[in-house]
């Protein structure tokens, strides 16, 4: 497993991290969370709160090492700790990328479900995402249809979150109704919510009533530090690793504080800032550098932890998009990263691609299969197996060959070209993400998806209907 910091880094890191919480402390802009920091020992200065460090080694004594979570069905489908790792689609794009301009163009309702269909067949994600915000509903509206249009047409479990404070309500209610009720849905979790601190170590009234609600409802909370290096936190790793862990640790406190045990996430999409342009590169390798080190932190803490990689700042699925999204899914999936959120986006997490996506799917698996490493106990005498192959004069019919093959050496996709040149010329010498494009279609006419009980989707769409006519 790849780690970049030495054990007594990490405990620096943890222990200059609390001397941030402690002084100059957090904003804290929910009245709910305000009291509860307050009565369980911080205190309030010039509008900060200050949080003493016994009050963070107290909430780390009550999170849970794992969470499990499941599918539509109620199987288990993610169960995040240790070096377990998982990947879905990044979140929230406004843009998806048009194949036939190469251009991008505003997400919509039918967009939402392509990309919730396609990612139901490819077993390299373990879960949705509410991956495109669809630009033709109302603005009030689309946090929660997203998730509607997920559970309706997909089977994995979906990362969300709100946008608004009405949002969280509704979107559980539809969760419940899959699930079969609320308490059956804290017993076996459908989504994770992300909550997004924003930097530097401040809690908005919206995701810290996201943070709460999830606390005492059981959903898992994914929290997502955003420090972008020398704009909102230290030009330097190192200091930006203190920030994002001391944003981890408040959200950790608040959300043990609302429910000692709820199941927590030490999680971050920090960016290094690419001072020329004034961009976030989440596809630089500094990037990648820090998700690396906040993860080796939250698993020495015994915490799940989530990264946003695979990700790239192309804003087409090119070279650049192939480089840094293979990249982060490996240097990912190697730090043990237990959700790796990001495939499919381009463009600093702007735009969503369908064939970026399905080529991340292979990049993915890739990065999987790096993880299974080599196997040194197949029961094979490696002499006689040598010595049998030379005397054939080839090892192809051999029966070791025939059995070990398939798991030993992973097929790669249709958009992967692994063919001679003339071979490749004949089918018309198309380009990977061209490949892509005639993949996708393919995989959508056939893909198909078990519907709801009908009770289960009239429920849905009774819930998604009030929303849509109160807002109308």
């Amino acid at each position: 497993m790849i780690e970049l910091l030495a054990a007594s880094e990490v405990e620096r890191i943890m222990a200059e991290a609390c001397r941030v919480l402690a002084s100059p402390g957090i904003l804290v802009d929910n009245e709910d969370a305000k009291d509860l920091l307050l009565e369980s020992g911080a205190s309030l200065s010039a509008g900060r709160l200050a949080i003493p460090e016994e009050m963070v080694r107290a909430a780390l004594t009550t999170v849970p090492p794992h969470v499990l979570v499941y599918d539509r069905a109620g199987a288990p489908a993610m169960n995040l700790g240790g070096g377990a790792v998982h990947f879905d689609p990044g979140s929230a794009a406004v843009h998806l990328l048009d194949p036939a301009t190469r251009r991008r163009r505003k997400a919509t309702r039918a967009d939402v479900v392509a990309l919730t269909r396609l990612v139901d067949q490819l077993p390299n994600y373990a879960a949705q995402s509410t991956a495109v915000v669809p630009g033709d509903v109302a603005p009030e509206v689309g946090d929660r249809i997203r998730l509607y249009l997920a559970l309706k047409h997909g089977r994995k479990p979906v990362i969300t979150g709100t946008f608004r404070r009405d949002g969280f309500e509704p979107m559980h209610a539809m969760l419940a109704a899959v699930r079969g009720g609320e308490a059956e849905l804290a017993q076996k979790p459908l989504a994770i919510f992300d909550c997004c601190v924003s930097p530097p170590l401040r809690w908005t009234d919206l995701t810290c009533c996201a943070l709460l609600d999830c606390a005492r409802t059981g959903i898992p909370a994914e929290v997502i530090p955003m420090p972008m290096t020398g704009a909102t936190s230290p030009a330097t790793l190192w200091q930006t690793l203190v920030q994002h862990t001391a944003e981890n640790l408040s959200g950790l406190v608040i959300h043990q504080l609302a429910r000692p045990g709820a199941p927590f996430i030490f999680g971050g999409a920090p960016a290094a800032f690419d001072m020329r342009y004034g961009t976030t590169a989440m596809g630089a390798m500094e990037t990648m550098m820090l998700a690396v080190g906040y993860a080796q932190i939250g698993r020495h803490l015994r915490i799940p932890t989530h990264g946003y990689l695979c990700v790239s700042d192309a804003k087409t699925a090119d070279y650049q998009a192939g480089l840094e999204s293979g990249m982060g899914a490996l240097l990912g999936a190697l730090a043990g990263i237990n959700v790796i959120s990001g495939a499919g986006m381009l463009d600093f997490l702007l735009t969503q691609s369908l064939e970026k996506l399905l080529l991340d799917h292979e990049a993915c698996g890739m990065a999987l299969r790096a993880m299974r490493g080599i196997d040194p106990d197949d029961g094979a005498d490696a002499a006689a197996l040598i010595g049998e192959g030379i005397r054939r004069g080839e090892f192809l019919s051999l029966e070791h060959t025939i059995q070990h093959w398939r798991r030993e050496l992973t097929i790669a996709g249709r958009v992967i070209d692994r063919s001679g040149y003339t071979e490749w010329e004949d089918g018309g010498g198309k380009t990977a993400d061209e490949r892509a494009a005639i993949e996708v279609q393919r995989i959508l006419r056939a893909a198909e998806v078990t519907p709801l009980p009908d009770d289960v989707g009239t429920a849905l769409d009774e819930i998604m209907n009030h929303e849509i006519a109160a807002w109308s």
